[in-house]
C-alpha cells in the first residue's frame, strides 16, 4: 500500500538544468529562475532536499562575529567551533526545543544552509519555493517566526507541513486511507505525536521533552554521579555510544564508554567509564514523559482508530527511534507492535519533499 501510494504521486514541475527549476517571465519581460526545495529545519539537524535528492544534512549551528553580527561559518563547521570559542565569536543553535529562539541568527543559518544548496552558477540568485517542517504543536507566533525566516532568506511560496504528517508521508504511509497510523517523532528539542487519518491530524500531543532532554540528563548524572564534567558535546557522544532505554539489551548490548574530563572539585583530568545500564537508569526518568505523552495520545484515539493501531502498529521517526531499546520497552508496556522508520532521521525531509511535488493535492498544507 504504501509502495502503490508513493508510486501515484507525480511531479509537477518541469526541469530546468538538472534541478527542479520553474522559469516565469517577470512583467519586465525577464525570466526569474524558482528552485524547489523542501526542508526539514530541526533543534539538531537540517536537512535539504532539491530534486528528490539530500543535498544538505548539517547540524542547526550558526557562528556569528560578535563585532559585525556576520555569519563567520555554518553547519559542521559552526559545531566544530562549539564550546571551544574565543570572545569575540559567539556560536548559536538558533532553534530550541522545536521553534526559533534567536530570529536573527536563524536567519542567517538558513541563508547559508541553502546557499550550499546553490551549485551551480547564477547571474542572480533564485527564489526559492519552500516547504519547511514545523512542530505540530507550534504557536501562531511561532509558525509566523518559521515563515517570516524563510521568507527573509529568498523564500517566495513558503508552505508549513506538520512534521508528523511529513514524517508518516517520508516513511510512505497512505495518510488519505480511511484508516489510523500513529507517528511518534522524536527529535531534538520537541516529541510529536500524532494520529492520522483521510489526509488529516485527528489527535495530536506535543511536548518539548526529546534528544536535549536526554542529552542533559547525562550530562547531570555524570556530574551529580561521577563528579565530571561533561559539555553537551561530550554528553551528546555518551548518549550516541551507550544510550538505552532498556537496562538489558542482551546481544546488543554495546561496550562501557570511556569519559575523559575534568573533576568538578579539583579540576584534574579523570577517565570514567560508562556502561549503557547507568545511562538506562539516568534516562529513565525522561522516557517516562514520552511514554505518557504517547498514552495521552491514545486516551484521545477513537476507538475505530485505535483498533487500526493495533493491527498497524506505531511508527517512530527522528533522532529519538535510534535510542536501544525504544521500540521494546514502549511495546511491552503499550502492548501495542512498535517499528522504526527506515532511516529515521530523514522521514520528515523526505515527507516535505514529496509534499513539495504534490503542494496541490495535499491540502493539509498551511498556505
Amino acid at each position: 500500500m504504501a509502495s502503490s501510494f508513493l508510486d501515484s504521486l507525480q511531479n509537477p514541475f518541469k526541469q530546468f538544468d538538472g534541478r527542479n527549476t520553474l522559469t516565469r517571465r517577470t512583467r519586465s519581460g525577464f525570466f526569474s529562475f524558482v528552485q524547489e526545495i523542501a526542508m526539514d529545519l530541526g533543534t539538531a539537524n537540517t536537512i535539504i532536499i532539491s530534486d528528490g535528492k539530500i543535498v544538505v544534512d548539517e547540524p542547526s549551528v550558526v557562528a556569528i562575529d560578535k563585532r559585525t553580527e556576520k555569519m563567520i561559518a555554518v553547519g559542521n563547521k559552526a559545531k566544530l567551533m562549539y564550546e571551544k570559542t574565543n570572545p569575540d565569536t559567539k556560536v548559536i543553535r538558533p532553534l530550541r526545543d522545536g521553534v526559533i529562539a534567536d530570529f536573527s541568527a536563524c536567519e542567517q543559518m538558513m541563508r547559508g544552509l541553502i546557499r550550499m544548496v546553490h551549485s551551480g552558477r547564477h547571474f542572480f540568485s533564485p527564489s526559492l519555493r519552500m516547504v519547511i517542517g514545523v512542530p505540530s504543536g507550534s504557536t501562531e507566533v511561532e509558525l509566523r517566526a518559521v515563515r517570516d525566516s524563510a521568507e527573509r532568506a529568498d523564500g517566495r511560496d513558503v508552505y508549513l507541513i506538520f512534521e508528523p504528517m511529513a514524517a508518516a508521508i517520508g516513511i510512505g504511509l497512505d495518510v488519505e486511507a480511511p484508516e489510523g497510523n500513529m507517528i511518534i517523532d522524536i527529535g531534538g528539542g520537541s516529541t510529536e505525536i500524532a494520529v492520522i487519518s483521510l489526509g488529516g491530524i485527528v489527535t495530536n500531543s506535543s511536548i518539548r521533552t526529546a534528544g536535549d532532554e536526554l542529552t542533559w540528563a547525562i550530562q547531570e548524572y555524570m556530574s551529580s554521579h561521577h563528579n565530571v564534567k561533561v559539555s553537551e558535546r561530550m554528553a551528546e557522544r555518551i548518549k550516541i555510544a551507550v544510550g538505552s532505554a532498556l537496562t538489558e539489551l542482551g546481544d546488543d548490548a554495546p561496550d562501557d564508554y570511556i569519559v575523559n574530563g575534568p573533576n568538578k572539585i579539583t579540576a584534574l583530568p579523570m577517565k570514567v567509564p560508562v556502561s549503557y545500564q547507568e545511562i538506562a537508569s539516568c534516562l529513565d526518568r525522561t522516557i517516562k514523559l514520552i511514554e505518557n505523552a504517547v498514552h495521552n495520545a491514545l486516551e484521545h484515539t477513537p476507538q475505530e482508530l485505535y483498533a487500526d493501531l493495533m493491527k498497524n502498529g506505531i511508527w517512530l521517526t527522528g533522532g529519538g527511534a535510534l535510542l536501544r531499546g525504544l521500540d521494546r520497552r514502549l511495546a511491552a508496556k503499550f502492548q501495542i507492535p512498535f517499528h522504526i522508520a527506515e532511516a529515521p532521521l530523514l522521514s520528515v525531509a523526505r515527507g516535505a519533499g514529496t509534499a513539495l511535488k504534490n503542494v496541490d493535492r495535499f491540502t493539509f498544507l498551511m498556505r
